[in-house]
């Protein structure tokens, strides 16, 4: 087993068995815009060693993954789970969003196995970032009640949050720096990702635990679409990842990019959309029950699908 994940396993059991470990607020921000910014310069160096031509046609059937992957999710909460429009729709949002961490994991897994993969593939996760969001806002809105949305504050929070600056500027950076420019940085940047990924999951294993009671009262139902909606947003990714082109390595990346769930910027997008939904509910699906799943056992059962379509 990765040790990897086991940090996150020390930091929820640590909160479940009430111990006062904890990492300070600060140190929470300056991790996590580490990991932002270290994922998208390393994105951005890969990127301009590629041909142009090559990858946009990826990017665009990427960008329609993202649109997808909530279409199918908001059904099977509106229909078959019977929620509310406005709940069904602001999950729907997060699951078609995608989860920089469990990217950053997936990334590790491929690394200590020697499984290649297109390194350019962090200019994916920034585009996933945003059509999920825009897709479970109009879901939310068409049919629900008639009132205006305050375009400015979304646009804002959508595009200017610190998740999206950070990627989307780190992946900038790289691509107009090149790999020479970013050599003196690659000692901090590159080299102790990892160490700082561990401490990062020890601090989501304490978040998500003391998410963990809400599970009592969200129902067997949101449990379950919590792990059965990665596994089949990981088979639409699996087949988008073939048909585009993508080596083994980079159709798993693509396929946890898919069963991934976003619990930073949906969130707070949502906040502004949709203000009638239920926040706990969506947190306590993508933090609490599909963030561990997919860092302990999806990723290598996504490996286990890709290794069968592609023949491994």
């Amino acid at each position: 087993m990765d040790a990897i994940p086991l940090f996150f396993l020390l930091g929820f059991a640590a909160r479940l068995a009430r111990s006062d470990l904890k990492l300070p607020g600060q140190l929470y921000e300056a991790l996590s815009i580490y990991l932002l910014l270290a994922i998208g310069l390393k994105g951005g160096m890969e990127l301009a060693r590629q041909d142009a031509l090559q990858v946009l046609p990826q990017a665009a059937a990427v960008l329609v993954l993202g649109v997808v992957i909530p279409l199918v999710a908001f059904p099977i909460l509106y229909k078959l789970g019977r929620l509310d429009r406005a709940n069904a729709a602001a999950i729907a949002g997060h699951y078609g969003s995608v989860s920089v961490v469990t990217f950053a994991v997936a990334v590790d897994y491929l690394t200590a196995r020697n499984i290649p993969f297109e390194a350019y593939l962090p200019l994916f996760l920034v585009l996933l970032e945003m059509p999920g969001i825009a897709v479970g806002i109009l879901l939310a809105r068409l049919g629900g009640p008639a009132r205006g949305i305050r375009w400015g504050a979304l646009l804002h929070e959508i595009f200017l949050g610190k998740s999206m600056v950070l990627l989307a500027g780190g992946l900038l950076i790289g691509w107009a720096a090149g790999p020479a420019g970013l050599a003196p940085l690659e000692p901090f940047f590159f080299t102790l990702f990892k160490g700082v990924l561990c401490l990062f999951l020890l601090e989501m294993g304490l978040v998500a635990a003391g998410q963990a009671g809400a599970l009592r009262t969200s129902g067997a139902f949101l449990a379950g679409f919590a792990i059965g909606m990665p596994i089949l947003s990981a088979l639409i990714g699996t087949i988008a990842g073939a048909l585009i082109g993508l080596s083994a390595g980079g159709t798993l990346l693509l396929a946890t990019l898919a069963a991934s769930a976003s619990y930073i910027a949906a969130p707070a997008a949502m906040r502004i959309a949709v203000p009638e939904a239920n926040p706990g509910l969506s947190i306590t699906a993508a933090l609490v029950i599909t963030f561990p799943f997919n860092i302990l056992l999806g990723i290598p059962l996504y490996d286990r699908i890709v290794g069968l379509l592609h023949g491994a």
